[in-house]
């Protein structure tokens, strides 16, 4: 029994390191299923996220001086965060041109200092918000709709009916501590 438990532990050490890429994988297949974009524009987009991040960290007075989110859904890309100057706003808008895929660009970057932890959680908290209504919301499929939360400001994203398109709206507006509501919505109907 000894000699079994010794033979089986390598293996049970080994296996543990892949449990985190089992249940990422198993969450991106879930967000996956219930996505309407095509699994190719789904690629697509993930990889217009992290090309433009790259581009933008490849800058070091863009790394200091602006804090930035890169949302991109459907070839569509939301820009969200703040840049020091207007300088620094205008470049990272033309970093993120410069990626190939990418049908719309939509600046949403203010001209202010970088937000500090205390308020991206407070959005974080926001977003939790919104998510956990739209999940409470019946007749609408919350894995459709992706919600991105920047200074009080909520932003929806998905390929959606117009009926589906109001439901989340009306959620997010109803969510305490949200300033504004955002909808930036491709309509199947």
């Amino acid at each position: 029994m000894r000699a079994l438990l010794f033979l089986l532990l390598p293996v049970v050490v080994a296996v543990q390191g892949c449990a985190p890429a089992v249940v990422a994988g198993a969450g991106t297949a879930a967000v996956a299923a219930h996505d309407r974009r095509t699994v190719g524009a789904f690629v697509d987009d993930q990889t217009i996220e992290v090309k433009a991040a790259s581009a933008i960290r490849s800058d070091e007075d863009l790394r200091r001086d602006t804090h930035v989110n890169i949302t991109s859904m459907n070839g569509i890309v939301l820009l969200t965060g703040e840049a020091a100057t207007d300088d620094a706003r205008e470049r990272v808008l033309a970093k993120v041109r410069d990626v190939a895929g990418i049908r719309r660009t939509i600046n949403e970057i203010r001209v202010a200092p970088p937000s500090g932890l205390g308020a991206r959680s407070h959005d974080t908290w926001l977003t939790t918000k919104v998510k956990t209504k739209l999940i409470n919301t019946e007749s609408l499929d919350s894995m459709r709709v992706k919600v991105v939360t920047e200074n009080k400001s909520v932003y929806l994203l998905g390929l959606v009916t117009q009926q589906e398109a109001q439901l989340a709206t009306d959620a997010a507006r109803s969510t305490g501590g949200v300033a504004r509501v955002v909808k930036l919505f491709e309509y199947l109907d």
